[in-house]
């Protein structure tokens, strides 16, 4: 078995609004930062993964996406991964 490091990009939908995102933005005029806009937040997760190769170590990840660490209702995600 190899060890593998992912790391998970969990965004809200563009279609969906961002509360935390636009009060950010809001914040960014305060600072005297005017021209940054569209601020999105999301979370970065990263975890260790046990796997025969980095094609079964993606599928894992993926599945731990779909079912726990991202609502696809309202996020997407995106990962990479690497051998450790």
């Amino acid at each position: 078995m190899k060890k593998f490091l992912a790391e998970i990009d969990v965004m809200p939908l563009k279609e969906i609004l961002d509360p935390q995102g636009k009060a950010v933005t809001g914040s960014m005029k305060n600072l005297g930062l005017p021209e940054i806009s569209n601020v999105r937040i999301g979370r970065h997760i990263t975890l260790e993964v046990e796997a025969e190769n980095k094609e079964a170590a993606s599928e894992k990840v993926e599945t731990a996406c779909k079912k726990l660490l991202a609502n696809l209702i309202m996020e997407s995600y995106n990962f990479d991964i690497k051998e450790i």
